[in-house]
């Protein structure tokens, strides 16, 4: 599986290389390339009256750079906005699920917005968390119901904090199925 990185904006190297780092450790079998070229946010995904940006639009020009990149499976867009969908007031990330694209957002996850003290190693460890949720979508995983597991629905930053970087065995076990070639059409149960 060949996984591009996108930077949607500028985006700190300290993050990407983190990012990277964690992503090779959980993926093992993985390609991972960051993508030369920054794309800017799509103008139109700005939504005037909540002050966010909608990650469904910046969602849709990522895949729109997966059908572009034919030697990518996926590809993982990462932003520095505050971004939302319709009918949540924000999202710290979005996926198609199954599907090949992605999109965390880095707004929400330092400890700064909640009012925390700054702390880099959180805050690229929250990026990290969602980066492997994110990915776990497009291979088809829904959430799960261990508070523990990296891809338990994160309601709050207290959620992203708990949760570990890491793949239940539940998950797991699908996320190997699905890794493989041959199903990577696998179908969630929730």
């Amino acid at each position: 599986m060949k996984i591009g990185i996108l930077k949607i904006g500028q985006i700190d190297s300290r993050v990407l290389d983190r990012v990277l780092e964690n992503l090779r450790t959980i993926f093992e079998d993985a390609e991972f390339t960051v993508l030369p070229d920054e794309m800017p946010i799509p103008k139109d995904a700005y939504d005037e009256e909540r002050k966010q940006y909608r990650s469904d639009i910046i969602l849709k020009s990522i895949r729109e750079q997966v059908d572009k990149e034919k030697s990518l499976d996926r590809i993982l867009g990462i932003v520095d906005a505050d971004i939302s969908i319709p009918q949540m007031n924000f999202v710290f990330g979005q996926a198609e699920r199954p599907g090949k694209a992605g999109l965390i957002s880095l707004y929400r996850l330092r400890p700064e917005f909640s009012r925390q003290k700054a702390n880099t190693e959180l805050f690229l460890e929250r990026a990290s968390k969602e980066a492997v949720h994110e990915l776990g979508h497009t291979l088809g995983l829904g959430h799960c119901s261990n508070p523990f597991c990296v891809m338990y629905f994160s309601n709050s930053i207290f959620d992203t904090d708990r949760k570990q970087g890491l793949f239940c065995s539940k998950c797991y076990v699908k996320i190997e199925a699905a890794s493989r070639p041959e199903k990577e059409e696998l179908q969630p149960d929730e």
